[in-house]
């Protein structure tokens, strides 16, 4: 008896499988224009970033999603790290925002190391910019280490910018 009859199932052998057939997707009347690759290309990168530019139906203004949810963390984009040319929320050196009913924001941070040379004056920068977004009534930075920074927080246009992909 061989191991497959042991096992209750059978092994068949075949010289060769009928691909599946694929999906097509019909133009609609025989008289439409065709589509150059340059405008497919722009009709789909036009779809793509109306696709990643919408944003949370019903979100409030502090969640994430919300209007000025988006303007901390737009804020936060516009702070760089001086030693690595990537802003410090693509870095991943933001491990948190919230914002409050009140317009209050608390941002979580951390740092590349506790010995990195703008370690006083960074997280001051981040409480002044976020604490200028347009209906921020208040801005408080919460410095961490623990969890440690490391690369794998990076997003994947940090990665990319850096030439880590």
């Amino acid at each position: 008896m061989n191991e497959e009859a042991k096992k209750g199932f059978s092994v068949e052998e075949v010289e060769s499988v009928e691909a599946p057939p694929r999906a097509r997707v019909d133009a609609g009347a025989a008289d439409a224009p065709e589509e150059s690759a340059g405008e497919k290309l722009e009709r789909k990168r036009d779809y793509l970033e109306g696709f990643l530019a919408q944003k949370p139906q019903d979100a409030a203004p502090g969640e994430a999603g919300g209007e000025l949810y988006e303007a901390v963390v737009t804020a936060l984009k516009e702070i760089f790290d001086p030693e690595i040319p990537v802003n410090i929320y693509d870095l991943g050196l933001i491990y948190g925002v919230e914002v409050s009913d009140d317009c209050d924001a608390m941002v979580t941070m951390t740092l590349t190391t506790p010995h990195c040379p703008v370690a006083e004056s960074m997280p001051g920068e981040v409480e002044l910019r976020v604490g200028s977004v347009p209906g921020i009534r208040d801005a408080e930075v919460n410095l961490v280490w623990d969890p440690p920074w490391d690369p794998a927080k990076m997003s994947d246009e940090a990665r990319l910018e850096l030439g880590m992909l």
